[in-house]
């Protein structure tokens, strides 16, 4: 049953330029279908999540994150009656705008566009699907619903203070409401990505052995998931034994998120999307008890994983590369492939020249970007 605070796609407050709608679609499943279909999605393949992408083949990627982002989002959307579709467009786009090498290539793109105007992530995903995608007759971008670009920008709280150039750019043009909190479809995305990475940078962090299963099992709430595997099944195998415990502490988030917030919407009791929007606070999260255990996790994952000595080294490594093709394409825009040599030719400024070799460098999968710089600068 339809929760009276979904975001209704009968009611959907359309797209920048005017379409003929669908006749067996939805306007937000037509939004999801276009995410999927768009070249920036298939990019996600070779993008990294922790591990840079030819470390190895079972490591998650920036697309297989994507996707089990939108598979728990949607598991929660359907137990709240959330509009599911609405849900798992933004799932699906919350990291499109994500550099080569993860959080790491943004830092390095944040430093050398500190100048031109800063780079962030999200207003980067934004910037791809209003401007960057061409593939249309009729207009830039995937001409997305404005819900679900409103989900794309602030499915993690309201945009406030210093609004990210690319965003501020669009919002000029078409208002995406930035002060108030987004919908309650696109709060579930966010907590979803939550979920997810928690439950599976766990299972990436021991299968590159940067800590083992007994580390694992005294952590909170895992603690508790191991005991109840043991107690189940005394001889189970290593491997199934860990994968057993990991399952149950996935399932012990996406229940306490649809636990809370079925009593926070109880409270608040909002008959209408714009109620969420308006309720001065996010309404899908962690309840307090759960959020604070995996505090306590992150900083195990911090400490072991994003900072384990592999990975660092490697992250010192893959930041040269960007801090080396930046400046380079600067200087040669000729070496830049045809289609973005058009768009050098109409640029007024360095800033504007900077933006553009920022999109083309942000655009790259992680070994795209090893190759251009094997084969530019070569060393």
């Amino acid at each position: 049953m339809r929760a009276p605070f979904a975001s209704d796609p009968a009611r959907a407050r359309g797209r920048r330029v005017s379409e003929e709608e669908s006749t067996f679609r939805s306007c937000f499943q037509r939004d999801r279908d276009r995410i999927i279909h768009a070249s920036a999605f298939r990019r996600l393949k070779h993008k990294t999540q922790v591990f840079i992408e030819h470390e190895g083949d079972y490591y998650r990627t920036r697309l297989t994150h994507s996707i089990e982002v939108a598979q728990v989002a949607r598991t929660i959307s359907g137990a709240l009656g959330l509009n599911a579709e609405l849900t798992e467009a933004v799932a699906l786009a919350h990291d499109l705008g994500h550099t080569p090498f993860g959080h790491t290539g943004e830092d390095a793109l944040g430093a050398l566009m500190a100048p031109y105007g800063g780079f962030d992530h999200n207003a980067q995903a934004i910037r791809i699907v209003t401007h960057l995608e061409r593939h249309y007759a009729d207009f830039d971008g995937l001409n997305l619903t404005w819900e679900t670009l409103e989900g794309i920008a602030k499915h993690n709280g309201p945009v406030t203070g210093d609004i990210p150039w690319a965003l501020a750019a669009y919002n000029r043009h078409h208002d995406l409401e930035l002060y108030t909190y987004a919908s309650a479809e696109a709060q579930v995305a966010a907590i979803a990505d939550d979920v997810a990475y928690n439950h599976h940078d766990l299972h990436d962090g021991l299968r590159a052995e940067l800590f083992s299963t007994d580390e694992l099992a005294e952590l909170p709430i895992l603690r508790d998931n191991f005991a109840a595997v043991d107690a189940l099944y005394p001889d189970l195998n290593y491997y199934r034994r860990r994968h057993e415990a990991l399952r149950r502490f996935f399932g012990v988030l996406v229940e306490d998120v649809i636990n809370f917030a079925r009593t926070r919407l109880a409270e608040i009791d909002p008959q209408s999307v714009t109620d969420v929007r308006m309720a001065g606070q996010t309404v899908i999260r962690f309840s307090d008890p759960v959020f604070q255990d995996l505090k306590v996790i992150r900083a195990f994952l911090f400490d072991r994983m994003y900072r384990a000595p592999s990975v660092v080294k490697m992250r010192a490594e893959v930041t040269q590369v960007v801090e080396e093709l930046f400046p380079y394409f600067m200087a040669h825009t000729d070496h830049l492939p045809k289609q973005w040599r058009k768009d050098v030719e109409e640029v007024d400024s360095e800033t504007a020249l900077a933006r553009i070799v920022s999109d083309y460098i942000a655009g790259m999968t992680d070994r795209f970007a090893l190759q251009e710089h094997a084969r530019l600068i070569g060393r």
